[in-house]
This record gives structure tokens, C-alpha cells and sequence, in this order.
């Protein structure tokens, strides 16, 4: 897996119709900052308002997956949502000129296509992984749906299902590395039951519906005047069907082909916990509801867990080192208080610092017991926040950050000689006339050591 965020090169376009609503659609991905994450924007409405892929805004099950936001409404999203996963990609701005992507040939392989064909460009900051802290389960005893996330530093999705079908039967699918899904699930098309059409077109939906993008399973005897039907339905001269029950004597791509592309829409749909995940997800018999419904389990854990300690990994290379570190800030020694950023985005950075018993401070504090000073913690919190603080503007060497207030100051254990210090900070609000206000969390092995709100001042040097 990619440890850090990636985009596209450059913006790449596919057209099409969408699947329910029939309309012509034009889909453009365009390349996108560092914590920009996957947003869809609709270029034909007013002020081409946005909506993040994030499942607090999704909005519609019926047969695929809905967000909105305010007026910005895409339906379908998730076959798009699968391509962006498979190729790692994180930061985009996907821009429709209609309510749907398209549904191309009922795949993610047009879009996988046309991603590779653009290609995609690292960028300097981590991915902001969310490993799964403990096993979670969703149940749903009157679909017969079962699903569970199982902490893994990987993600792996099976996917099992049983329709009761003679055609289909019960069958399976396996991604074991996310590096695998555009060779083994990106072409796998969706599909659906015969009996499932008219209920379908009753609903006003699959209005862009073909053979060419769908696989119509016939799990029943068929007669002549019921295939005209179908014929007119699909605009089609004549529909046959096939031995094995496919419509219009399609091959399947896999044997398993229904299964792989379930798999494929539950990769799409956890994509709206809107972080890429770290976990062994197994999923038996599993549809939009259900994944939706387990991805804001997932996200409301998010939610519950965003104050444990941030997870560091040594053998990560840092979005910050030391050179760029004090680059921003105007510090020296003995104040180079901070080692390494390892994460930052628009609202929440952290950073590392080694405590050895070189620091100078230990020579008079407590000796023979050294004890790091609780000024010097909150200090080395304060830069940490400062480099956020500072990332709000083009030219932070330009600047200095001064103290204002320090409220609700806490120390809950000391620190000490070859202890390691994790700094979390985040912005309670947005910086307005360079003021901003920081919640600063520090950690050791785990523990929170101290905490403060810092409210700090951002000066422009004069020239």
C-alpha cells in the first residue's frame, strides 16, 4: 500500500449515461492538493456546488449510493469511489455536468483505464490511514447480512453471497491486496435478477440500462412474448437466453463474476468513512444498505477514538524533517524542540519529539532525577501547532507566532530520559486576523502525559 497521499497528473475525462437517471454525462478527474480528499462537483448547477465523498451525506440506497449535499446531488457513486480506491489515489475533484456518473459498461475499469492513462503523482504528506482498533460487526438478521472489520495492517476484503439462485448459487470473492483490484474486480459489471426489470423501470429507474452495461440473471422459464418485451425495453431486435441463464447469452468475465462485483461496490461504499482503511473486512451477503450502515459504524469509531494517540511508525519517512521544520520556524538551539511532523492537513498536524538525557535542561532540573520541564512540554506543543499555524500562509518564514494564553493547562505524568513525546494539535477554529486557537495533546507509549489550549499570534516581520 501507498504510505503517502497521491492525485493525478493531469485531468483525465470519460462520457457516458448515467445508469437510473439515462442522462448523457461528461465526468472529468481533476488533480487535487495535499487533504483535499475525493470531492464531486456539479458544473452544470449554480455556483457548481460540491459534496465530499463522506457517508454523513449519503442520502438514497434505491439500487446504488446517493450523497448530497445542500443542492449538489450525485447518484452512483460507488463504482467510481472502488476505481479511486483501487489506484490509491486520495486527493481529487471529480466534476459531472449531470446528477451521475456514468455507468460505462457497468464496471470500474473505464474509469481504472483512464486513471492509469493519466497517471497518478505522490505528494508530501502521509495518508492519513484509519487502522481498525478492535474487531466490529454489523449485523442484519433480516437480510441474512453479516459484516466484520478485523484489525489488520493491510486492507483485505472477502465477500461472500448466496441468492438462492440456481444460476448463481452461493459464491465468493477474495482481494488480498488493494495492488490486485484493477487486474481482479475493476471488471467485474453489476448485474441483477429478471424479476427484479420491472419493479426496476415501475421505480423510474435503470433508464440508461442496457445490455451492455448489466448483467440480467433469468432464474426462471421465460416465454416468447416476455423476451419481445424485454427486446423493447432494452431497445434490442431480440433477447435469447442462455442455458446457464444470462440475458442475451452474455459470457461472464469470472465465474464468479456477481460476487467479485458486490466486493467491488463494498470497496466504493467504505470509501465514504472518508480515510483509507487498514483492516480485513468479511462481508456475507452484503448490498448498499448494509455497507453504508457498516461505514458509519466505522466513521461514528473515527469520532470516538480521535483523541487516543496518533499511531508512529519510525520507519515511516516524516512529511517533516528537521531542515524543513525550522525552515518555518525561527528557532535555535537550545529551542529546536521538535524532530520529526508526521502528519498535517488543514485542521490537525503531529509531531515527534526524542527526549534524551543530552537535553540541556536536565543538567539543572531535578538532577539526579531528571524530569522534563512542564513549560518545555507545552513549548514543544506550541511549535508543533506553530508549523499548523503557519502552513495557513504562503511564505511562513515571513512570520513569527507568539503566545496569547495558555487555558486548562494539565500534567498527568512526567517525562523522562528516552521517553518519545507524540504532539497532536488541532484547530478549534478557523485563524482569523492571524489569531488562532490550538487543543494540544501530548503522549507517551499511548498515555496522555499533558494537554492545553493554546491561543497564539501570528505577526508579519517587519521588512
Amino acid at each position: 500500500m501507498n504510505q503517502k497521499q497521491h492525485t493525478i497528473k493531469s485531468p483525465v475525462t470519460v462520457s457516458g449515461v448515467g445508469l437510473h437517471t439515462g442522462e448523457k454525462v461528461t465526468m472529468t478527474f481533476v488533480p487535487a492538493p495535499v487533504n483535499h480528499g475525493i470531492v464531486f462537483q456539479r458544473v452544470d448547477l449554480e455556483g457548481q456546488p460540491t459534496v465530499e465523498a463522506d457517508v454523513d451525506y449519503v442520502v438514497d440506497l434505491s439500487r446504488g449510493t446517493t450523497i448530497q449535499k445542500n443542492n449538489a446531488r450525485v447518484a452512483t457513486v460507488e463504482h467510481t469511489l472502488a476505481a479511486l480506491v483501487g489506484m490509491q489515489i486520495d486527493n481529487v475533484l471529480i466534476q459531472l455536468d449531470a446528477p451521475e456518473p456514468p455507468i460505462m459498461d457497468g464496471s470500474s475499469k473505464p474509469f481504472v483505464e483512464a486513471l492509469e492513462k493519466t497517471g497518478t503523482e505522490e505528494q508530501n504528506a502521509l495518508r492519513n490511514f484509519y487502522e481498525i482498533p478492535h474487531n466490529i460487526y454489523y449485523v442484519d438478521k433480516e437480510r441474512k447480512v453479516e459484516i466484520a472489520a478485523l484489525p489488520l495492517d493491510d486492507y483485505r476484503v472477502t465477500v461472500m453471497v448466496d441468492y438462492n439462485s440456481p444460476v448463481l448459487g452461493s459464491q465468493h470473492a477474495s482481494l488480498t491486496s488493494i495492488t490486485e483490484f484493477s487486474k481482479e474486480i475493476a471488471n467485474s459489471r453489476t448485474f441483477c435478477f429478471l424479476h427484479e426489470l420491472e419493479m426496476l423501470h415501475k421505480q423510474n429507474l435503470i433508464k440508461g440500462g442496457d445490455l451492455n452495461n448489466a448483467i440480467v440473471v433469468v432464474d426462471r422459464v421465460v416465454n416468447d412474448e416476455e423476451l419481445e418485451h424485454l427486446a423493447k425495453l432494452f431497445n434490442k431486435q431480440k433477447v435469447e437466453v442462455k442455458k446457464e441463464g444470462i440475458l442475451n447469452n452474455i459470457e461472464l468475465r469470472y465465474y464468479n463474476e456477481p460476487a467479485r462485483h458486490k466486493l467491488l461496490d463494498m470497496i466504493g461504499d467504505l470509501a465514504l468513512v472518508g480515510r483509507p482503511l487498514k483492516a480485513q473486512i468479511l462481508a456475507a451477503r452484503p448490498g448498499h444498505a448494509a455497507n453504508v450502515a457498516f461505514a458509519k459504524k466505522i466513521k461514528k469509531l473515527m469520532r470516538e477514538t480521535k483523541n487516543l494517540s496518533p499511531k508512529y511508525d519510525p520507519s515511516l519517512p516524516p512529511v517533516m524533517d528537521v531542515n524543513k521544520i525550522y525552515q518555518s520556524l525561527p528557532h535555535t538551539y537550545p529551542f529546536k524542540l521538535v524532530d520529526k511532523i508526521i502528519h498535517i492537513d488543514e485542521n490537525t498536524i503531529v509531531g515527534v519529539k526524542n527526549v534524551t538525557i543530552n537535553e540541556p535542561f536536565f543538567q539543572g532540573h531535578f538532577p539526579g532525577n531528571p524530569v522534563m520541564p512542564g513549560v518545555l512540554q507545552i513549548e514543544a506543543m506550541a511549535q508543533t501547532g506553530g508549523i499548523l499555524v503557519l502552513s495557513t500562509v504562503p511564505d511562513p518564514e515571513n512570520y513569527w507566532t507568539y503566545f496569547l494564553a495558555i487555558e486548562n493547562c494539565k500534567f498527568r505524568k512526567t517525562v523522562v530520559p528516552g521517553d518519545t513525546l507524540i504532539f497532536k494539535c488541532e484547530l478549534v477554529s478557523p485563524v482569523k486576523r492571524g489569531i488562532a486557537k490550538l487543543m494540544g495533546q501530548a503522549f507517551v507509549a499511548g498515555q496522555l502525559v499533558c494537554e492545553a489550549t493554546v491561543l497564539a499570534s501570528m505577526v508579519k516581520k517587519q521588512s
